[in-house]
């Protein structure tokens, strides 16, 4: 090996895989948020850290993150894909859904708690323009926090759950608009005239220029790489449009998250969104983590040290001051006290994207690096007590069990969150079963792996996605955990039978219906917790009886009869045998452990 070859990149690299393979799971083990695991990774490893003592122990070189430049330069992937997963969840039929919460309550409540916190912060001697960057980046969640201690608690689909959701959901949606912000208060030291507007002209031109060819070539370029039923081009086809439409508005003077939020937002309406979500969830987690260790790597605690009162001072009155706007303002749009309460806690702390928008505010000279870093510091602290305060807050006063939120708040969600029938597979089978669903106003979703049938029937206007059902977490994308029941028409049986085993698994009380080859092919799949199994050879059969009976003269209705019997009787003897077969399969499975135990 040359002497001259530069190891430290591999090893920063060979640590943070450390830390996301050994520090993130125990967290997990533990029931706290691997967030809070990365940062203190960060804070443990970084200049701060093991890098301060580096001067009198060398080899302490080897565990620490020296090389900050390069971290830093990778962790904004991290914030791209975030960005570009957000854009993905939201569509307008959410957005109409809940619109009084999220257009109501989620925009006063960033409206509210910037005003308010800028006015501290100007009569604590900060400027007009740092005192709004300080107030628009603290007046902002935690997503990546708040969702998963809801969820993790079965409370998503509560009141406090949707009303918090969306709050978080306009917070996002604000994201793009303070970045923007950010830029105009940075461009020449102006906060007023048009001189900002029009040296963002570009920035525009770039923006409208990206939307326009996005919309016109992402959904073509989808299907193309699609029908190629290639997975790793289909991977490297959603890098490409997260990245490059980050790189676009990079290169057009806006920030790379704008950009690869954007592009999220014009796939979220496409066939391909739930796929995408599926492929690029472990990019997003990777590279989320990367950038909350680099955050921690960056928060000086020693300043807690110099100067606690202010710190502690500034994440106590943090929570305090946009709690109780919060608070208040959830019960001025009807909702209870106690689910008031409970968003309030969960929205009081601050969020991973003060992170991102303090530091585009350091870049841009709108607020002083030593500022910034302090009211990091105090974010950080916030985030990190949020699951405390949060098992404090439902330990002390559990949450309300009755609705306690007006009606429009409590409506079935949109998309994959409502309790929807799963079609797998949508062709002349699926097709057929979604017309007789629509007959009888059941909702349902269908999922096909075709590109060029999913195109087709989406163009007629029916909710199908593409993406693999065989995929655990497709399938819960679909929102199997609360589906009515998923139906398999696929004509391949291995297929098929994949799809019952992966959403049996996931769920044990879940009807599922299966289109079989014939009786055996049946049988087979009741062995893997099929609910029901049709097999083509058997109804085909019924059906001529049936047609026969008729055509001989026998009266309809005893000919029904005896079609229903005669389905009922084979029916149930696929199911013993199906039974019998497991029977000899664990007693077989008995018999060879015995006998390895005996030797």
């Amino acid at each position: 090996m040359s002497p001259s070859f530069d190891l430290s990149l591999y090893r920063q690299a060979l640590l943070f895989l450390v830390i996301a393979g050994v520090v993130a799971p125990l967290f997990v083990r533990i029931r706290v948020s691997p967030i809070l695991g990365f940062l203190l990774a960060g804070v443990a490893l970084g200049p701060y850290g093991l890098g301060s003592l580096q001067a009198e122990a060398p080899w302490l070189a080897a565990f620490a993150l020296s090389d900050m430049h390069t971290i830093d330069r990778l962790a904004e992937f991290g914030v791209v894909a975030l960005l570009f997963t957000i854009g993905l969840e939201l569509s307008f039929e959410r957005l109409t859904l809940m619109r009084r919460l999220i257009f109501g309550l989620g925009l006063s409540q960033v409206v509210v708690s910037t005003a308010l916190i800028a006015c501290v912060a100007i009569l604590l001697g900060e400027h007009l323009k740092s005192a709004l960057l300080i107030g628009a980046s603290l007046a902002l969640s935690s997503t990546a926090i708040v969702v998963p201690l809801f969820a993790e608690r079965k409370r998503l689909s509560s009141p406090a759950g949707r009303a918090s959701f969306a709050v978080l959901l306009l917070q996002d949606l604000a994201v793009a608009p303070i970045l923007v912000m950010v830029a105009l208060l940075g461009e020449s030291g102006e906060t007023s005239g048009v001189g900002p507007l029009l040296a963002l002209a570009p920035a525009a031109l770039g923006l409208a220029a990206l939307i326009l060819f996005g919309r016109l070539l992402l959904r073509p370029l989808m299907h193309l790489v699609a029908s190629s039923q290639s997975p790793e081009l289909f991977m490297a086809a959603c890098l490409l449009v997260a990245l490059g439409a980050a790189i676009s508005t990079a290169a057009a003077g806006l920030s790379m998250s704008l950009g690869a939020f954007v592009a999220g937002l014009l796939l979220a309406e496409t066939e391909y969104r739930r796929a995408i979500e599926v492929m690029i969830e472990p990019f997003k987690g990777l590279l989320l983590g990367l950038f909350f260790v680099s955050v921690g790597a960056g928060l000086d605690l020693g300043l807690v040290r110099t100067a606690p009162l202010a710190i502690l001072g500034a994440a106590l009155g943090l929570i305090a001051l946009k709690g109780a706007a919060t608070f208040s303002l959830a019960r001025a749009f009807g909702l209870a006290n106690p689910v008031a309460r409970d968003v309030a806690v969960h929205i009081a702390p601050g969020g991973e994207f003060a992170f991102v928008a303090l530091a585009a505010g350091v870049g841009n000279s709108v607020i002083e690096s030593e500022s910034a870093g302090r009211l990091n510091v105090a974010v950080a602290i916030t985030m990190a007590i949020l699951p405390v305060i949060s098992a404090l807050t439902a330990r002390l006063a559990p949450p309300p069990r009755g609705p306690a939120l007006d009606a429009e708040a409590t409506n079935p969600p949109s998309g994959d969150e409502a309790a929807r029938v799963i079609i797998v597979g949508y062709g002349r089978v699926g097709s057929l079963i979604g017309d007789m669903l629509n007959v009888h106003k059941i909702p349902f979703i269908a999922v096909d792996s075709d590109p060029s049938v999913v195109r087709r029937e989406r163009a007629a206007g029916h909710p199908i996605y593409y993406g693999d059902a065989s995929n655990v977490e497709f399938l819960k994308r679909c929102g199997v955990e609360i589906a009515r029941a998923v139906v398999v028409t696929t004509h391949i049986p291995s297929a098929a039978e994949e799809v019952v085993k992966v959403a049996r698994a996931l769920r044990k009380d879940l009807p599922i219906i299966a289109r079989a080859r014939d009786a055996a092919h049946a049988e087979k799949l009741y062995e893997f917790g099929v609910s029901d199994a049709v097999p083509e050879t058997v109804e085909a059969s019924l059906q001529l009886s049936e047609a026969a009976l008729v055509g001989l003269g026998v009266p309809a209705g005893p000919v029904i009869a005896s079609i229903h019997e005669k389905r009922d009787e084979i029916r149930h003897a696929l199911q013993l045998a199906a039974q019998e077969a497991g029977r000899e399969k664990t007693h077989a499975i008995r018999a060879k452990t015995t006998k390895r135990l005996r030797r």
